[in-house]
């Protein structure tokens, strides 16, 4: 394949001229060193690329980068000998957008160690519709059967159901088998979390609670919130149940005390995405292009954008408007 001498890039500089981000032309030798070179299908939406996008977040650690942590399509040309020319790839995390370029871009060069054939039974779309989001979805469920969760131990609650980790959680665990209780404060959504797997759809007061300990309501759950929400799921879980943490999006505090993990065994897991070691990850996308499958995924994906239409997205994002997935379409 021959590769374009100039191409499109969503590029973010922090330098004299202060903050900021915006469609680029590039060539590849502006981009990072890397084995694999791709062609750019997909990306997708994450709220960390809104962070980085709009400098609300410290999220890169050098400049200027091209953004998006997420980025599926084909190789070009490899160094080495694991990925050929054709190849359907994809990388979610993994440093990109970070401390190198990421997927906004017409091409990408990637470190090969981190690079995913895709697998049998996703496609380059499919695998951008869950990216990160639906990653780190997987990687919470993961962690809780590492700790013996099953779903007799109640249902599994997922806070800030409507974003995108969210959703694609519901979907996820549903697949999984397990009953799953979608908290959120948008009630207008409450047909669209049962249409993708949620039996029950709660409203915010529902995680309200400020004391350290109350009746058992779940079996566990997943958490996107922070805060006083994750403190009371804890206040809530069945002895010996997990609660996977995975955002912060209502702060990074946690206003809880030990009696969850004292008096009923609970555990508190934490899940890191961007760091996740290679073995997990090649598990993880097993299961997300077979038993894990979301079954709703093109439900989930509300909305498609060229990069165009990335700093809107970005702006939504942060001020809560943030629903299903928005995926970005480059190639």
């Amino acid at each position: 394949m021959t590769i374009a001498e100039n191409f499109s890039a969503f590029r973010i500089h922090d330098d004299q001229a202060g903050y900021r981000s915006g469609i680029e032309s590039i060539s590849l030798d502006d981009l990072n060193p890397g084995e694999v070179v791709i062609r750019t299908a997909w990306s997708s939406v994450n709220f960390k690329d809104a962070l980085a996008g709009t400098g609300q977040g410290k999220i890169l650690r050098r400049f200027p980068l091209v953004g998006g942590i997420d980025v599926a399509g084909h190789v070009v040309a490899s160094t080495d000998k694991a990925f050929k020319e054709g190849d359907p790839v994809l990388v979610t995390g993994s440093g990109l957008s970070e401390t190198r370029d990421g997927g906004y871009a017409g091409y990408a060069r990637l470190d090969s160690r981190w690079v995913i054939p895709m697998p049998s039974g996703l496609d380059l779309r499919e695998s951008m519709i869950l990216g990160t989001a639906g990653f780190t979805a997987a990687l919470a469920l993961y962690r809780m059967l590492e700790n013996r969760q099953t779903p007799a131990h109640g249902p599994l609650a997922v806070t800030g159901a409507t974003g995108g980790v969210g959703s694609l959680a519901v979907d996820i665990f549903s697949s999984a088998g397990f009953e799953v209780h979608a908290i959120s404060g948008k009630a207008d959504q409450a047909d669209y979390l049962k249409s993708i797997g949620a039996s029950q759809v709660l409203g915010r007061e529902a995680l309200a609670s400020t004391r350290p300990m109350e009746s058992v309501r779940f079996g566990g759950g997943l958490d996107n919130v922070g805060g006083g929400m994750l403190a009371s799921l804890l206040a809530q879980t069945a002895p010996y149940g997990n609660v996977a943490s995975a955002g912060l999006v209502a702060g990074h505090d946690l206003p809880a005390t030990v009696m969850p993990f004292i008096i009923r065994g609970v555990s508190l897991l934490g899940v890191a995405s961007a760091g996740t070691a290679r073995s997990v990850r090649d598990d993880i996308w097993r299961h997300l292009a077979d038993d894990w499958k979301p079954a709703h995924l093109e439900t989930i994906c509300t909305r498609e954008i060229t990069l165009e239409g990335l700093p809107g997205v970005f702006n939504g994002m942060l001020s809560g408007a943030s629903f299903g997935r928005t995926l970005v379409r480059i190639g």
